[in-house]
């Protein structure tokens, strides 16, 4: 297991105290990436894409989560089981909710709204994050059980998981974001596959501490004997696949994947091209400049259609979540994660007796739609990693930190 798990088994559990740290931690990496943004935006300004929302956007989008489920929410206490339309207090600012409320503002709308500027934002955070300081400090507002604490740690994570949304939106426009970001890992040659028994394994979570709605309802399922990687591919593994002609053989690739591979018009991964003819010199785009590949590091930047072509070309295939989470759990020691989100066989599917969390949106409406990814990436922060933790995609998309690793077949 990766060193971070530990770090994001014990966020879910924390009290008020990591709590608060943590909260300011998070902030404090939101506001750098934020102004190394505004240094490399003149006027803030991104495409509409529908991979991409404006900065400010996401900056008043952050606090307003906060202070929508913390400190304007009268059904704060009762956690996972609040009523979610419960009448909330003054918001800020006043117009909030009709600026980033994300469940009521349409994605493309975003780029027209009367967003304030930078400064009034940042001190709208400020005062956010004072709000839900204070009322996490004051035993008689917050109590020490899961559920009093729940929508802290929901505020924690949410902003957490706008953070590497941040980073790989950066990537996607070509953005420096300078000295300390997260940079992918090198890995080295890979350890022995590990082999597994058929058997049952209780898949989701139970018991105390945060979960994500999408995590509960541990159930028994039925896991076949099989043979996982340690690791997951690197480059090294992965090219081979390109320069044989991978992306131009229908061959290897689903019919969805055909049909994502001619929209992209794609010869090779997103943010690479070769340099020359010569097999082996391939460039990475980088923050902002074409950069000498490193094979060592994990391949990145994929989409499940290019996850599943590469296994069977090489006569492998993806593994489901339920395989995934049992090695990782089961053994710590030499499963290897954390340096990409991984691809999985799994379709995002609700588990047994599944109900919605307050934040109504956050599963449900992708049900059947997407694809679930498991462990954390190079830019996924420590408390983000969790080995039930469940993240999920469409499969077309490559602008995240996903790679994959493999069974045998």
């Amino acid at each position: 297991m990766n060193s971070a798990s530990d770090i994001g088994i014990d966020i879910r559990q924390s009290g008020r105290d990591a709590l608060a740290e943590a909260l300011q931690a998070s902030r404090r990496d939101t506001l750098r990436t934020f102004e190394r943004y505004a240094a490399g935006l003149a006027t803030l300004s991104v495409p509409m894409q529908a991979t991409l929302n404006p900065p400010l956007w996401e900056l008043g989008h952050i606090g307003w989560f906060q202070d929508h489920w913390i400190a304007r929410n009268p059904e704060r206490a009762h956690g996972a089981a609040a009523d979610p339309d419960a009448p909330r207090g003054p918001c800020l600012p006043a117009n909030g909710d009709a600026l980033y409320n994300s469940s009521r503002v349409p994605h493309d709308s975003r780029w027209q709204l009367p967003l304030p500027d930078a400064a009034a934002t940042r001190a709208d955070l400020a005062r956010q994050l004072d709000r839900t300081l204070a009322l996490l400090a004051d035993p008689r507002a917050t109590d020490d059980s899961d559920a009093g604490l729940y929508f802290f740690r929901l505020a924690l994570l949410h902003e957490d998981m706008h953070h590497e949304a941040a980073l790989y939106m950066a990537q996607s426009l070509g953005l420096p974001l300078g000295d300390g970001t997260p940079q992918p890992p090198r890995l080295g040659e890979a350890n022995p596959p590990l082999d597994f028994d058929a058997g049952a394994w209780r898949l989701g979570h139970a018991g105390p501490g945060f979960a994500f709605d999408n995590e509960l309802g541990a159930h028994e399922v039925a896991v076949p004997a099989g043979r996982i990687d340690a690791r997951v591919l690197r480059w090294a593994e992965y090219l081979p696949f390109v320069e044989a002609g991978g992306y131009a053989s229908a061959h290897w690739w689903s019919d969805a994947g055909r049909a994502w591979l001619a929209q992209q018009d794609a010869s090779a991964p997103r943010y690479l091209r070769r340099q020359g003819k010569a097999s082996g010199t391939w460039q990475k785009w980088r923050d902002g400049h074409w950069l000498a590949l490193d094979l060592a590091q994990p391949a990145c930047h994929l989409s499940a259609f290019e996850a599943e072509a590469w296994c069977r070309w090489a006569g492998r295939r993806l593994p489901t979540e339920a395989e995934w989470e049992r090695a990782a759990i089961s053994q710590p020691e030499a499963f290897h994660w954390g340096a990409v989100w991984e691809w999985t066989a799994s379709d995002f599917a609700p588990y047994p007796g599944f109900t919605p969390h307050p934040y109504v949106d956050y599963s449900a409406p992708w049900f059947g739609s997407r694809r679930v990814l498991r462990g954390g990436s190079f830019g996924t922060q420590a408390r983000m990693h969790h080995p039930r933790y469940r993240n999920f995609f469409p499969p077309e998309r490559s602008d995240v930190f996903a790679g994959f690793r493999t069974c045998a077949a």
